[in-house]
């Protein structure tokens, strides 16, 4: 255990965040027996891969740093195949891995920064996939009482980058393992319009895929080991199709894609960028010049001005659309 810990270099905003004692776990007996030493009524942090969150200046109490590691091929019958990975494993490292062994379903969830253990808690998506598409179950270990669970992908609850694990019946689950199901058979995936444009004229193949989806990600999203930055600072709104009806009437331009039932997902990147966002800065933090989504650092070291110049955003949106924008990363300490 750590003490007033720093954890500038665990978060891709590389905040100045401190945590008043800082934990690295590397066993499902080691989170469970640090949840027994908690002072009662104590409930820790949980950082993972510090890719999707904000942290505020600092931290009290214990936080947990997720640092499990292990592949494990669980089962395989040829063509589909089950895996069970550790919550602290890289979770690009993770999908170019499952590409060389040939098992399938990942390629354009490459280059996502993060751990695997986060990947479920936003379901990460990019590209025309889900995770929750491939999650066979999500080993959990719980934050009060230690006590160790299996959640299928049903009891997940997965949605549109959300899950159980963001709602008051999940929060309190630490994921520790999840099993994914891939196929070495699986479809290629090359819907998506930026990456079916940019292979117009490959063949088909997992392995352009890949290749795409890491050059455009290259391309559009900054690096966040140079440029601090969460990737999408917001999540596309999904909203009935009667209030989309009525946005085109005056904006007939707005792009629109499906969503689950008789809802549609909004770009939250063109609502932004027609507000003329792009390129604005305040206070150390930067809306980018290539990507109007994007939030980037230039000097910021504490929360409170990434979370001021969302807000902004955010109300302006509100006040032209009358469409409210959430955040995709989660807020984690004193102004949680």
């Amino acid at each position: 255990m750590t003490a007033g810990a720093d954890l500038t270099g665990l978060n891709t905003l590389q905040l100045h965040a401190t945590a008043q004692h800082l934990v690295t776990v590397i066993s499902v007996d080691q989170l469970r027996a640090e949840i027994a030493a908690l002072e009662e009524g104590a409930v820790p942090h949980v950082l993972g891969g510090g890719s999707n969150v904000i942290l505020c200046d600092h931290l009290p109490g214990t936080t947990l740093l997720m640092a499990m590691k292990g592949r494990e091929v669980l089962s395989e019958d040829g063509t589909q195949v089950v895996i069970r990975v550790g919550a602290g494993e890289s979770w690009h490292d993770f999908v170019v891995w499952c590409h060389h062994q040939g098992f399938h379903g990942l390629a354009n969830l490459a280059l996502i920064p993060g751990s695997v253990g986060g990947a479920p808690i936003q379901n990460i998506g990019a590209y025309g996939v889900e995770v929750a598409e491939r999650i066979e179950a999500v080993h959990v270990v719980h934050r009060h009482t230690g006590e160790r669970a299996c959640l299928s992908r049903d009891d997940c609850e997965f949605r549109y980058r959300d899950s159980l694990f963001k709602h008051s019946a999940g929060v309190q689950w630490i994921i520790t393992e999840v099993d994914f199901v891939l196929d070495r058979e699986a479809v290629v995936e090359a819907n998506y319009p930026s990456l079916r444009t940019r292979l117009s004229e490959a063949e088909l193949t997992h392995d352009a895929v890949l290749a795409a989806v890491i050059s455009i990600r290259r391309e559009r999203l900054p690096d966040p080991v140079i440029t601090p930055n969460v990737g999408s600072f917001f999540k596309n709104p999904v909203i009935s199709q009667q209030d989309i009806d009525i946005l085109r009437q005056n904006f007939p331009e707005i792009p629109v894609y499906p969503a689950s039932g008789d809802a549609v997902k909004i770009s939250a990147a063109w609502l932004i960028d027609q507000l003329g966002w792009r390129g604005e800065e305040r206070d150390g933090v930067k809306v980018s010049d290539d990507h109007a989504l994007v939030l980037e650092g230039c000097g910021a070291r504490s929360a409170a001005p990434w979370l001021a110049l969302a807000e902004d955003i955010a109300g302006s949106v509100k006040e032209a659309y009358d469409v409210s924008l959430e955040l995709e990363p989660r807020v984690i300490g004193a102004t949680e």
